[in-house]
């Protein structure tokens, strides 16, 4: 059989999909000219209920389900995601092939159209701040409490597309909702819409979400050798270690995008061989990993955050070094609230199936 020379990557269908699908297969007609790339893309569960809280619609797996029909039934040969939205745990008959250079993985603030006011402090007590994310909403309310117990402010569920929620911010008269959102900067940067942030909220203020920053491709579990081939040209190592130990961490944890669940992590004395992978990177050979995790109750009143770090020589080493940081968490009290969320989590599911009943 003669090797194939044509693919179809898949997506959701939101612009800012778009613009992370065309990057890949920017990458991937510079390193492969001869191949020819197609796109297909659909809307997801995530996508089409925008109304109702993330845990509700069963978590991270509400951005990818749908996309992985369309793997598993062979109309799409790859398929393009952000990797903080894919599970940790992948169906037994798919794998992620690849894992790109990641992109700034900080959150920004974003400010109303014509605010006077640019970083977190300025703003005003009861200010109203959009975020879907029970992560960052913990984790401000957390850095409130113990740095500026006057500034109480009111965080709201703000759901869509980054479009979206940008009209949404930018509303006024009777649709003015919002005083300020809190965004991935990633996100921000590929639209083009940096310059709408006015402040990164790095750590300890906030930690950024696992894998934030990242676009991974996922492919078939029995993907042949020429996808095989098109991922490993893709693959960012550095970016790979980081990432798995911090998924290791957050599968350790339990948790998902509805979890509040933080993480830092950096690669310092970094050791390289003399090989260059299909990527054209030098191989490496070691590099100390150091991460850090964020587990904070909903309320912002409890917070667990530890560090550890150690030399790694491999993606399973990486993932053992988040595996342990996981433990830790819990061991130091993380599971508390973690399972105190799943409580919190299960009551508000039951009201809501009351209410549709």
């Amino acid at each position: 059989m003669a090797p194939r020379t044509s693919f179809t990557v898949g997506s959701r269908q939101s612009e800012l999909a778009k613009i992370q699908t065309h990057i890949v297969i920017q990458q991937l007609s510079e390193k492969f000219p001869s191949y020819a790339f197609e796109t297909q893309f659909n809307e997801t569960e995530g996508d089409k209920n925008q109304s109702q809280a993330l845990f509700l619609l069963g978590g991270k797996a509400l951005w990818t389900r749908g996309l992985e029909e369309l793997l598993a039934n062979k109309q799409v040969d790859m398929l393009v995601h952000s990797l903080k939205d894919v599970p940790t745990e992948l169906p037994s008959e798919f794998k992620i092939g690849a894992i790109l250079e990641r992109e700034e993985c900080v959150d920004s603030l974003v400010m109303k159209a014509g605010s006077p006011y640019k970083m977190l402090e300025d703003l005003p007590a009861g200010s109203r701040i959009g975020t879907s994310s029970v992560r960052r909403s913990a984790q401000i309310k957390n850095y409130l409490k113990n740095h500026h117990k006057e500034l109480e402010m009111t965080f709201k569920d703000v759901r869509g597309n980054l479009n979206t929620r940008l009209k949404k911010l930018d509303a006024t008269g009777e649709d003015d909702a919002f005083d300020a959102l809190i965004l991935a900067k990633a996100g921000l940067v590929r639209l083009g819409w940096s310059h709408r942030a006015t402040e990164d909220l790095a750590p300890p203020v906030l930690y950024h979400a696992v894998s934030q920053g990242a676009l991974a491709v996922e492919i078939r579990a029995d993907a042949s050798d020429e996808l095989s081939e098109l991922c490993e040209a893709l693959t960012h190592q550095r970016t790979q270690w980081t990432c798995l130990a911090e998924r290791a961490m957050l599968c350790t944890l339990e948790g998902g995008c509805s979890v509040p669940v933080g993480v830092n992590t950096k690669l310092t004395r970094v050791v390289e061989g003399d090989e260059r992978l299909r990527s054209g990177e030098l191989k490496l050979e070691s590099a100390v990993l150091e991460i850090t995790g964020c587990v904070t109750s909903l309320d912002g009143g409890r917070q667990f955050v530890k560090t550890i770090e150690g030399r790694v020589t491999s993606t399973s080493e990486a993932e053992a070094l988040g595996k342990r940081l996981g433990q830790t968490l819990l061991d130091s009290g993380a599971r508390d609230v973690l399972e105190e969320i799943k409580v919190d989590r299960a009551a508000r599911a039951r009201e809501a199936e009351g209410n549709t009943s």
